[in-house]
């Protein structure tokens, strides 16, 4: 078989290890789930990290995936060399506790030299400087030439974060041939020459780092491998850069048709390209897996990799949206493994043209901002602030702005502005947390108590054992009165928080005491964890207990969940089909929907929306619930959150006919239990992100009936009554409007009778007159109707006029035809003089207003007024 191409490597693998009875997984979301030492999964053990701790089981001891990643701690690289990428995919095999190094290594070497048929030749081991079991496997088992195995140190050849799981590895090297080589004789994998390859890792996990730094053995050793699928495709196409692979030249060559130009010509232009193609394909799978741009988090990840690549097709001469073009490639080249890539087409291309459109603006504001810069500059030199700014603040890159500035002869503080950028990677980094993170314990680790039942579907009480009590952090055998705790049962009618639903409350009765439930969650190993106090009396570890879930807060929390999946489907058949769940939040008191739109949506659009879900409830649909397999439900059309992990089982959640989705939160037994929604906002929480807040049943009623509460209260100040109310609050809203207008008139005629002692007070400066004038109490449009009518009596003339309002001042200032040609400029004018009441504005040669904010500064703003004029 000659397998070569990008997609054939990735399948040919799976496929191989699906032979050797490994559960082949389909790739992970870029966003960890339930992981906060990371932003975005770089690593193919990274979604497992769970399943190498025994935090949860693996739905396989034996696992195969293909994972796509992100890595950008190298990303000024990209382009630059031929290795460098943000997004890669990352083949990996995978054993918790099953097979270890033979199979591994013999696994390996069968893969790479029968089914992918690399030469033997070519192929070099390293092992760590201490594992004998390693080089004995290479040498006798294998059989590989003792000559091609090296033994390398701990930098190279062990793997290991901050405390916990760790080990040695073994990784294969291909040898690409002495041209590549450099002139020492014992050149060998571990040397800095470009001749050997490194392309497949085998880590050994079989110790645990303590915090004392001792390494104790696992007593079930696991494997981790990973080899880079864009390496191994370099390999097999025999080319030396992953630019030149079939997948990544299919998008590289779309890009230089755009740009119109021939690759590798001009090598500006071609890293341009290059990095173009790779952050393409990242952006382009960020969004399918849910994030959206913004200024924080893997947000700001996905925000800075789009306006690099955007910003590089600037260089290269491409006119508009164009990335969006790009993404069809990557579909294109990339559907066959993933999908989903089809399915969120519109989707995804909708997200990264509407980030490029903004950015499309924020460039030219850029630019605005750097002119003024230069405009202030004193001196030859950009501080690294404000150049820092432009990046942060408009994203604009800072070869830009050194490039702008060479034009003027200008350079930038570079030193300055990489000290701005290495403190905002370091808050980003305390932000993110320790790698140590990942690998914590709680109290509850130090036990064997697996998986607590939930069997609170159907019943609100039930009987159970107390199987360990966590107070302070420590396990403790019981607990007395008033203090706080987390209790764990064998079983439980209290629904864990999950799935957007908070926890139940209620109580947990002993024969001598009562806890308080306030909270509950799901912990590691699927253990549900009540959070509470102890009421009265005692309770101990082995006690049999009774739970009472507190039946209200259930049910209105129930109406809630119900009626966000009725929400979910009326949105999408009103908006979209790319209406996709973003989070939720459903309690006792409200429930809380963010999906993906992409505009606000009108009052009389979200009137709908409301009035559809009510006419659900109407039609009391009856609310079902059943185990399917995964397959089967999403063959029916259940909807699935996406980036969620599910089992081979799900749970499905349908009402009616209506709506269908995976879900494993309580709900009521018929949509007429919910009785009315009342939706109370709808906003935008992030780029493309809305939020609609809503509540129902009993909230509703509260809701109505403090909503006529103050309806009687307004009908009994304007004097009318309920049916009569709004037309007497739109008669009174009128009148008030009409007074407002007959006291602007009489403010602008007083003002108006006091324009001839402001021309008198005129002076002739450099042959023009110039006129100022104090006013109080006037509003910027009658004061320019008062600079406009002085303007038109005096020639030859600068008008600049002043109104104290309070905690506002109103400025304008006119310079006629003959005072612009002799030098005046008003907008010039404005923003000196505003600047010194507090204030800020500009404007045109001829005309500007502005406002300030200390009126007691007017006198000295308008004495400027003079000197400027003198000046010119």
């Amino acid at each position: 078989m000659n397998i070569t191409g990008l997609n054939e490597i990735r399948k040919s693998f799976l496929d191989f290890f699906e032979s050797k009875d490994h559960y082949v997984g389909k790739s992970y979301s870029l966003v960890p789930q339930n992981d906060k030492s990371l932003l975005l999964v770089n690593a193919g053990m990274a979604p497992l990290k769970t399943y190498f701790t025994g935090e949860e089981t693996p739905p396989s001891k034996r696992m195969a995936t293909c994972q796509r990643c992100m890595r950008t701690a190298d990303i000024d690289n990209v382009g630059h060399t031929s290795r460098h990428a943000t997004f890669f995919e990352m083949l990996g095999n995978f054993s918790f506790g099953d097979y270890f190094k033979v199979e591994s290594l013999e696994w390996g070497w069968e893969y790479i030299t029968e089914v992918l048929g690399l030469p033997v030749d070519n192929l070099w081991a390293t092992v760590y400087l201490t594992d004998d079991e390693a080089y004995d496997i290479w040498k006798d088992v294998i059989k590989i030439d003792e000559n091609r195995i090296v033994r390398l140190g701990k930098e190279d050849n062990f793997w290991e974060k901050g405390t916990g799981p760790c080990g040695p590895c073994s990784e294969i090297y291909y040898d690409r041939g002495e041209k590549y080589g450099c002139d020492n004789p014992d050149c060998k994998p571990g040397c800095e020459c470009d001749r050997f390859i490194e392309f497949w890792n085998h880590v050994f996990t079989q110790f645990d780092k303590d915090a004392e730094g001792n390494y104790n053995d696992l007593a079930n050793p696991n494997i981790d491998t990973g080899m880079g699928l864009e390496r191994i495709a370099c390999i097999m196409q025999d080319v030396e850069s992953i630019f030149e692979i079939d997948t990544m030249k299919h998008v590289l060559d779309a890009v230089v048709e755009k740009a119109g130009i021939t690759f590798g010509d001009n090598k500006k232009e071609s890293v341009s390209v290059k990095i173009i193609t790779d952050h393409v394909r990242a952006i382009t799978f960020m969004v399918l897996d849910g994030v959206m741009p913004n200024n924080e988090g893997r947000g700001y990840i996905l925000r800075k990799v789009l306006r690099r690549a955007y910003r590089h097709g600037k260089l290269l001469n491409i006119e508009g949206i164009f990335l969006t073009d790009l993404v069809d490639e990557v579909i294109e080249i990339s559907k066959a493994a993933y999908p989903e890539l089809v399915e969120k087409k519109d989707y995804i291309k909708k997200v990264i043209a509407l980030e490029e459109e903004r950015f499309q603006q924020t460039i030219n504001q850029g630019l605005d901002i750097l002119k003024g810069y230069i405009t202030d500059l004193k001196g030859e030199e950009l501080s690294g602030e404000k150049a820092f700014k432009l990046y942060d603040t408009y994203g604009f890159p800072i070869d830009l702005t050194k490039e702008i500035l060479a034009e003027e002869n200008l350079t930038v503080d570079e030193k300055a502005f990489n000290n701005e950028m290495k403190l905002q990677k370091e808050r980003a980094r305390a932000a993110r947390g320790n790698d140590q993170s990942a690998w914590e314990k709680s109290a509850l680790s130090e036990t064997d108590i697996k998986d607590s039942i939930f069997n609170g579907y159907s019943n609100l009480t039930g009987t159970s054992k107390v199987l360990a009590i966590v107070s302070d952090g420590e396990l403790v055998d019981s607990i007395g009165e008033n203090t706080e705790a987390d209790i764990v049962l064998d079983q439980t009618t209290f629904y864990p928080e999950g799935g957007g639903q908070a926890g139940d409350k209620g109580l947990v009765k002993t024969d001598s005491g009562i806890f308080v439930v306030t909270n509950t969650i799901k912990g590691i190993m699927n253990r549900i964890i009540h959070h509470g106090y102890m009421k009265s009396g005692l309770i101990q570890s082995g006690d049999m207990v009774e739970t009472h879930v507190d039946a209200e807060i259930r049910m209105a929390s129930a109406r809630n969940h119900t009626a966000t999946h009725i929400l979910h489907k009326v949105l999408k058949e009103t908006l979209g089909d790319h209406v996709e769940q973003k989070g939720s939040l459903v309690d006792s008191m409200k429930l809380r929907f963010d999906f993906s739109h992409f505009e606000g949506i009108t009052a009389e659009t979200l009137q709908s929306i409301e009035n559809q879900v009510n006419e659900r409830l109407f039609e009391t649909l009856p609310v079902q619930t059943e185990q399917l397999a995964i397959d089967e439900a999403k063959k029916r059309g259940a909807t699935a959150l996406f980036g969620e992990k599910y089992g081979d089982t799900v749970r499905v959640v349908t009402v009616g006919e209506f709506s269908m989705e995976l879900c494993g939160g309580t709900h009521v037994e018929n949509a007429s239990q919910i009785g009315l929604i009342k939706i109370i906002s709808e906003s935008g929480i992030a780029a493309g992100v809305r939020r609609i807040e809503a509540i129902t049943g009993k909230a509703v009623y509260n809701y109505l009936s403090q909503v006529e509460d103050k309806m009687k209260h307004i009908s009994n100040i304007v004097k009318g009554n309920f049916d009569d109310v709004e037309t007497k609050v739109e008669s009174l809203a009128n009148e008030v409007k009409s007074l407002h207008k007959e006291v602007e008139k009489m403010k602008s005629k007083a003002a108006s009778s006091g324009i001839e002692d402001i021309i008198n007070n005129a002076k002739v400066i450099n042959g023009l007159n110039v006129i100022t004038g104090k006013l109080k109490g006037v509003q910027p449009n009658n004061l320019r109707e008062l600079a406009d009518k002085i303007s038109d009596k005096i020639k030859d003339s600068v008008v600049v006029l002043a109104s104290d309002n309070g905690e506002k001042v109103a400025l304008i200032a006119m310079a006629d035809e003959v005072a612009v040609n002799k030098g005046a400029h008003a907008g010039n004018i404005i923003k000196v003089i505003a600047k010194m009441t507090g204030g800020g504005g500009g404007g045109r040669p001829n005309m500007a207003q502005a406002g300030g904010k200390d009126g007691s500064k007017i006198d000295e703003a308008l004495e400027m007024v003079s000197k400027i004029i003198d000046e010119i």
